[in-house]
């Protein structure tokens, strides 16, 4: 029996491990691609005709939606009881009163939150490929919020965490009788206590760290992530081309122009991409 123990206490704690290591990946790419969606934000970002006012209120805005977004994605993965109020404190101090209330009124929060960020990119004065290639990073969150979705509604079975519980109190009740000659040198195998408590702590630490695991969102610092993320977008924000004491070159009028009514690429740009 002890073999088919170890197996299913190992497959238990792998198969939980995985959940875990997976909900951790899925986080790590919502941090670093927020970072790249603003970076990409604040550099491409067409300063013609824009005054500096404008242009920080713009940036501020896409990070304050891309922030929206991964606080909303943690409510969404977090007990309501544990949450909401700090979920609504936060977006009431940090967005516009009207935009909090519609993501805190939606069915699917990170749904609205994300459907605001696609708005804010797309009103940014740049070229429409330059957009596109933002919009890519928002495509990823998509995938992050519904990897993390099927990691929370889809738990270990119940059958098979119960079945090895029962396994493993089962096991631990018969241990001292296939130990009790073993410590027949000890007086009245007074021995045979601390040897099977040691036992059972080890084995049972091993069923109760595959259970932990295999609900990861209440175990990973998703709010320690959401706060990072907001630090890092606006310092992103506050950065300027040139601020660095190294000017920037001038770009060719060719290559800055765009149709600002249709968003499409000007018969100047036209004739000199087909060069």
């Amino acid at each position: 029996t002890s073999p088919a123990l170890g197996l299913l206490l190992v497959f238990r704690t792998n198969s939980a491990y995985k959940r875990w290591d997976e909900a951790r990946k899925n986080w790590g790419m919502n941090i670093n691609h927020t970072r790249d969606l603003v970076r990409m934000a604040n550099c491409f970002y067409d300063s013609t005709n824009v005054t500096p006012e404008q242009r920080i209120e713009d940036l501020n805005h896409v990070a304050l939606c891309t922030w929206a977004f991964v606080r909303a994605m943690k409510r969404h993965l977090s007990p309501a009881e544990e949450d909401e109020a700090a979920f609504k404190l936060e977006l009431y101090e940090k967005l516009p009163k009207e935009q909090a209330q519609m993501i805190i009124a939606a069915a699917h929060r990170p749904n609205r939150a994300i459907q605001d960020l696609s708005y804010a990119i797309d009103d940014l004065p740049m070229h429409f490929m330059r957009k596109n290639e933002i919009h890519m990073a928002v495509t990823i969150f998509e995938d992050d919020l519904g990897s993390s979705e099927r990691i929370l509604t889809s738990p270990v079975p119940l059958f098979y965490s119960r079945h090895l519980t029962r396994y493993l109190g089962i096991w631990m009740l018969l241990l001292p009788l296939g130990l009790y000659d073993t410590f027949s040198a000890s007086w009245n195998h007074i021995a045979l206590l601390p040897a099977t408590a040691v036992i059972s702590t080890m084995l049972f630490g091993i069923e109760v760290i595959g259970t932990q695991l295999e609900e990861p969102f209440t175990v990973l610092p998703m709010q320690a992530f959401c706060d990072k993320i907001y630090n890092w977008l606006m310092e992103i924000v506050t950065w300027a081309p040139g601020d660095n004491g190294r000017p920037m070159k001038e770009i060719r009028e060719e290559y800055m122009k765009y149709d600002t009514k249709n968003d499409s690429m000007t018969m100047l740009q036209q004739q000199v991409w087909n060069k």
